[in-house]
């Protein structure tokens, strides 16, 4: 899908907002997607190299069909580069490698394992779009779920079609256009911005991270700039949540993200009336559990990833925010 065929055997992919321009027996920038013979074939369908059975809030996920378990797999590969990657070894591997495992086989194991839904997470799905886009028809047929766990960058028209088929996105906000174009090698970081809005319009329900990097994107006009886009394009109701960095990959000599540095982004958002927002990656840390925005009363307790909905409507009136109910047992 999506790609314009060139002169000269070339062919280009209108995927992600790269846009290669693609040889001949040559694959585009994600690394697994070919030109063979002026055709644009994907080198990972059917090809699972990472398989799990995951809770939603591991995604993170905290206001959608929270408590549940869902189907968690990817394929190699990424559109990205970032310098702190996590799963590195698998999103920029030198070979494509993965277990044979196709769409129906996928939904045939989640539904034997009486599992609710599938997340698409791990690496960047939007390069494995072909194989995530039938997998996910095949799941909602089934009444399944469908959520991604994104970088978002994607251009619209595959927005557009993905999202006939998907329930719910957490988007890796990773910092200002320099932060994007130093560490993560994304020449036009806005596409990222553009995509939210659309996933936001076509009725996707959205959660947001961000990857606190000290040194890095961690000043408080960055963070208040995240912010204030967020509430003014997605809504004060979109989840937030502030990551811990750890050191990985070519990233290993900068130091573990300070808690209070994440506690300051916290108390950023919240001032700013943003209703749910969350630090992540501290083990035990009380904002990982959701309080009222207007009171402070405690509404769904979290204890690594045990989740327990206290109360959906808060004494004081405000109601807890539940995406996915029909996939929850209350």
């Amino acid at each position: 899908m999506f790609y314009t065929k060139l002169e000269k055997e070339r062919v280009q992919c209108s995927l992600c907002p790269r846009k290669c321009v693609i040889p001949k027996d040559k694959t585009g920038f994600c690394g697994v997607r070919k030109n063979i013979e002026g055709k644009l074939f994907s080198l990972v369908y059917g090809k699972a190299i990472a398989v799990h059975i995951d809770p939603i809030e591991k995604k993170p996920l905290f206001h959608f069909a929270p408590g549940s378990e869902c189907f968690s797999f990817s394929t190699v590969g990424c559109n990205l580069d970032c310098d702190y990657c996590q799963n590195w070894e698998i999103s920029h591997p030198s070979v494509i490698t993965g277990e044979n495992l196709s769409p129906e086989e996928i939904v045939e194991r989640v539904k034997s394992m009486d599992i609710p839904g599938i997340a698409y997470t791990y690496t960047e799905p939007t390069i494995f779009f072909e194989y995530a886009c039938d997998t996910m028809k095949l799941a909602k047929k089934e009444g399944l779920y469908n959520v991604w766990v994104s970088n978002g960058y994607i251009q619209p028209e595959a927005v557009k079609k993905i999202s006939k088929y998907l329930d719910a996105i957490n988007v890796d906000i990773k910092g200002n256009k320099e932060f994007y174009r130093k560490v993560c090698r994304v020449p036009n970081p806005e596409a990222i911005l553009e995509a939210l809005k659309l996933y936001k319009k076509l009725g996707v329900f959205i959660e947001v991270t961000n990857l606190i990097i000290p040194g890095y994107n961690d000043s408080e006009k960055d963070i208040k700039g995240m912010v204030s886009w967020i509430k003014n394009n997605l809504g004060e109701d979109t989840p937030l949540h502030f990551s811990r960095f750890f050191p990985d990959f070519r990233m290993r000599d900068v130091p573990p993200t300070p808690v209070e540095t994440l506690e300051k982004a916290w108390r950023i958002a919240h001032n700013a009336g943003m209703k749910w927002v969350y630090i992540g990656n501290v083990v035990g840390h009380e904002k990982e559990n959701t309080f009222c925005p207007k009171c402070g009363n405690l509404l769904v307790s979290r204890e690594g990833y045990v989740t327990k909905i206290v109360r959906q409507r808060c004494k004081c009136g405000e109601r807890l925010l539940i995406k996915g109910k029909k996939w929850v047992n209350f």
